[in-house]
């Protein structure tokens, strides 16, 4: 079977290791001191919205999701919040993104917007090259994107490989009346369909805060400069770079190098000791 790993956010998701027993140690000390907020119960989100979390799931705030991110080796702004099932097999990043209001009118085109990336791509791996990382290749869509203006929500999924690892990263996208949340899922890729299904079933309990709903927009509200087609090949960098030829492509492709790594066996094993605590 073939070996995998993850993107997160059109960026690489790379399994990390601890070594030694000292930063073991250390690890589980500071996983110990997380303030897992258990389910059921409805809880924030980025201070724009709320998730009705079930039994079973927990949700961290977002300085211990930061705190969390940083012992898997994870980037983080300090604004994402971890949400995911208490046994670890996936969790969800979420974070907000004041962009103005997305106009959901545009129509995607699949295959220009996958040509854009792997181009991008060249650009991004010049400068993995730099950093002394791995390159990367981009094989197809393992979702195309899709938009539904009922629950205001683009997803896609991108399957690329590096060093005979398989890659694939999920995305959501949730449209606000002046911003988007991204809510991005990482798991282990053999059950990458059954983890999506129940992400789903998630965000199915995610509202915007009354005031922020996307359908609450008015006249004189900030607009965003780009459409739907730009929150998949990097957002506000790459909406700037349209049009500038190099520019596009350098943009998106410094938007694949954000790294977060799915969960380990280390990381698992913790996981399954709170669960049973």
């Amino acid at each position: 079977m073939a070996n995998f790993r993850f993107i997160l956010a059109a960026g690489v998701l790379l399994a990390t290791s601890l070594v030694g027993a000292q930063e073991q140690s250390e690890a589980e000390a500071i996983y110990g001191s997380l303030d897992w907020q258990a389910g059921p119960g409805t809880y924030d989100v980025t201070n724009k919205a709320s998730l009705d979390l079930p039994a079973g799931y927990d949700r961290l705030s977002s300085s211990d999701t930061a705190a969390l991110m940083e012992l898997m080796e994870n980037p983080s702004s300090g604004s994402e919040y971890y949400v995911g099932p208490e046994d670890g097999r996936w969790f969800a990043v979420f974070s907000y993104e004041d962009t103005g209001h997305i106009k959901d009118d545009e129509e995607i085109d699949a295959d220009d917007l996958l040509a854009s990336v792997k181009e991008g791509t060249r650009y991004g791996n010049e400068e993995r090259r730099k950093r002394g990382w791995a390159e990367m290749n981009i094989i197809g869509w393992q979702y195309k994107p899709r938009y539904s203006d009922t629950t205001n929500r683009l997803s896609w999924a991108i399957l690329a490989e590096s060093e005979g690892y398989e890659i694939v990263n999920y995305n959501t996208r949730l449209l606000g009346r002046t911003g988007v949340i991204s809510a991005t899922l990482v798991t282990d890729p053999e059950t990458l369909t059954t983890s999506v299904n129940e992400f789903e079933n998630l965000l199915d309990g995610f509202s915007y805060n009354p005031g922020d709903l996307y359908a609450e927009y008015k006249e004189g509200d900030k607009l965003a400069t780009y459409g739907l087609a730009a929150l998949v090949t990097g957002g506000a960098a790459a909406a700037v770079a349209k049009g500038a030829g190099k520019g596009l492509f350098k943009a998106i492709g410094l938007g694949l190098l954000a790294l977060f790594a799915a969960i380990g066996k280390f990381f698992k094993g913790m996981f399954s000791r709170k669960q049973s605590a």
